[in-house]
């Protein structure tokens, strides 16, 4: 247990006031160029890249490569529109399939096996 304390209280005002530290940018936040950004995120996008060590190395916060990152995947997303298919036939009178997929248009012919066209559709939906 503390003493009781033995009378008045005095309180001391005190005034913090920020001053700006050395070496810190003059601005409050600091602007990065858009090919800055493309190199950083091409470099944490390659395979087994260490998004917190690049950014560490490039003198960033990993938080900021992150968002950057995260903005560059969402725009590549594919878009959600369901595949459309088709059979029409050839000019030399086979069968043929025709999968749209957003822009992109595959054709294969109707003896294709469907774990190949199935591998193909998913190459093209991911690019």
């Amino acid at each position: 247990m503390s003493a009781p304390s033995s009378g008045t209280r005095t309180f001391h005002m005190i005034e913090a006031v920020a001053e700006r530290l050395e070496g810190a940018p003059r601005q409050l936040r600091r602007r990065w160029s858009d090919e800055f950004k493309a190199r950083a995120v091409a470099e944490a996008l390659e395979p087994g890249a260490s998004v917190s060590a690049i950014a560490h190395r490039l003198g960033i916060h990993p938080s900021q490569l992150f968002g950057w990152r995260r903005a560059v995947l969402d725009a590549r997303k594919v878009s959600t529109e369901p595949a459309r298919c088709e059979i029409a036939a050839a000019s030399t009178g086979e069968a043929v399939i025709e999968v749209v997929i957003g822009d992109v248009i595959v054709r294969a012919r109707a003896d294709v096996s469907e774990e190949h066209l199935q591998r193909v559709i998913r190459a093209a939906r991911s690019a």
